[in-house]
């Protein structure tokens, strides 16, 4: 009998790119989101009443923290490197391709050569483009326009993931933090939320976090958009480790002063406040043509190459751009001095104390105060802890238990490798093959790291990964061409937080 295919969908609920649709005003049920179905945490989904919305630039976003006045106007991030982990980069207009690489696509969709690497939801360009963006056309500019960004695709086009590729993926950004000697890694940027609360104490993922703070990787992670009033930051902002970010509204001007706290922004009532805010809402960023995200909220665009997104997301893309700007000037900062120094930021009168913004003019003559040096976890953890109500799905069998994509989990094997960074062996993750060894192809600045056959696994018994679906959506170069992404075998939303509008 000839061996099923692997049919991939998502259960709602997990892990989260933390962005939402600008403008966004009214809370919807999991019952008014027609084919998502009703499982999980949807608490953190607002969809605009209006397909109306003002357009925060980056050249505001540039001037409201203070990274166009002073000795900070002449900063881009030359020299430091920041890792992506999210859905891929789209070499849209405005993506400049020396200041981007491919790592290694630990996505479902590394298994099809014509999505490989590429943005097929539209989040990670969005973030792209916020930190290193070059729209010549429309004058539009990253914060970091002189950084170098490592992106790292795990999510499809509805966001398909497992936590453990997550973890697979910080391993590598810390394994190979140093591959370009002139733009070492200092910053990695996580814009999503896993769908449970787990312990920092026992967490893989939290040990995974802090195995790259430890390597001198400042971890800026998103703090979630389930509302003021959600009582928890979502994981890993959750961890004390990173930076936890929310995100603020501009009220129409450039003056923080009148910035005031998003109201979808994420607040603790645990002790775990946020460390930081930043401007996050209606940000204007590279749009991808035909990509989920474009297709489905046509009233987000700006223009014909600029896409208006809303989130913790892009509050925490212009918090690691931001960073970068910072570790031009002070290169000797740890992570743990570069986040007090963010700290000191502007004070909102008009929010609660919940973070002061950045201001990058002032972190860099900010006194360094001192780092958090709070409990580490073990790792030993249950990946369902982490997971929460999300599990992938392929072929009607869920994702559960001590298991990656590949098979059995032993946590206790994974935490020793990680945190003596063998993990990863060139392109082998715990014993599993998910990439080739080493770089090669042009994409980009002729960096792209190679890409792997999975062989199938105890997982749906799925003999191999490939899929005939996969082979329907082409890049023509400047979008996507061809079919529908609702049409696709991807059964349900995974990134359920990234709305546009």
């Amino acid at each position: 009998m000839r061996a099923r295919k692997p049919v991939l969908a998502v259960l709602a609920g997990g892990v989260l790119p933390l962005a939402l649709m600008a403008g966004a005003t009214t809370a919807v049920s999991p019952a008014s989101m027609a084919g998502l179905g009703t499982g999980g945490d949807w608490s953190g989904i607002w969809m605009s009443t209006s397909s109306s919305g003002t357009a925060t630039t980056l050249a505001q976003v540039r001037t409201t923290i203070g990274a166009d006045t002073g000795n900070a106007k002449a900063l881009t991030g030359k020299g430091v490197g920041i890792a992506l982990i999210d859905t891929g980069v789209a070499p849209v207009p405005g993506i400049p391709a020396a200041q981007v690489v491919n790592g290694p696509d630990l996505s479902f969709e590394s298994q099809s050569p014509a999505l490989r690497h590429l943005d097929t939801y539209g989040h990670g360009t969005h973030m792209a483009g916020i930190i290193i963006g070059n729209d010549t056309a429309t004058g539009t500019k990253g914060i970091a326009p002189g950084a170098k960004l490592t992106s790292l695709k795990v999510g499809t086009a509805n966001g398909a993931v497992d936590v453990t590729q997550m973890i697979a993926a910080i391993d590598w950004v810390v394994k190979n933090r140093n591959y370009d000697s002139a733009n070492p890694i200092k910053v990695l940027t996580l814009a999503y939320g896993t769908g449970g609360n787990p312990n920092f104490w026992d967490d893989p993922v939290s040990l995974a976090v802090q195995q790259a703070v430890k390597a001198g990787i400042t971890v800026v992670a998103a703090a979630g958009n389930q509302g003021n009033g959600y009582g928890k930051l979502t994981h890993p902002a959750a961890d004390f480790w990173t930076i936890a970010v929310g995100a603020t509204a501009p009220n129409g001007t450039t003056d923080p002063t009148d910035d005031t706290l998003a109201p979808f922004t994420n607040l603790s009532t645990n002790g775990r406040p946020l460390d930081v805010v930043a401007p996050g809402t209606s940000i204007a960023s590279l749009r991808v043509p035909g990509s989920n995200a474009d297709n489905g909220f046509a009233s987000a665009r700006v223009g014909e190459t600029l896409f208006r997104g809303s989130g913790t997301s892009q509050a925490a893309a212009v918090t690691a751009a931001a960073a970068a700007l910072v570790l031009q000037a002070r290169p000797t900062l740890n992570p743990g001095q570069l986040r007090t120094v963010l700290q000191q930021g502007t004070w909102l009168p008009k929010s609660s104390n919940n973070g002061k913004q950045i201001n990058v003019n002032a972190a860099l003559t900010a006194t360094v105060g001192t780092p958090y040096s709070g409990a580490l976890s073990t790792g030993a953890g249950t990946l369902d802890s982490t997971r929460g109500s999300s599990r992938v799905v392929a072929n009607n069998v869920q994702l559960t238990g001590q298991k990656t994509i590949f098979g059995a989990f032993n946590a206790a094997d994974w935490a020793a490798k990680s945190k003596a960074q063998t993990s990863w062996s060139g392109g082998v993750w715990m014993g599993n093959r998910m990439a080739a060894d080493g770089w090669t192809g042009t994409s980009f600045a002729s960096k792209t790291w190679g890409a792997a056959t999975w062989a199938g696994g105890s997982w749906g018994g799925t003999a191999n990964w490939t899929d005939p679906a996969w082979t329907g959506r082409t890049w023509n170069g400047r979008f996507w061409a061809a079919g529908t992404w609702t049409a696709r075998f991807w059964a349900s939303d995974d990134w359920s937080a990234a709305y546009w509008g």
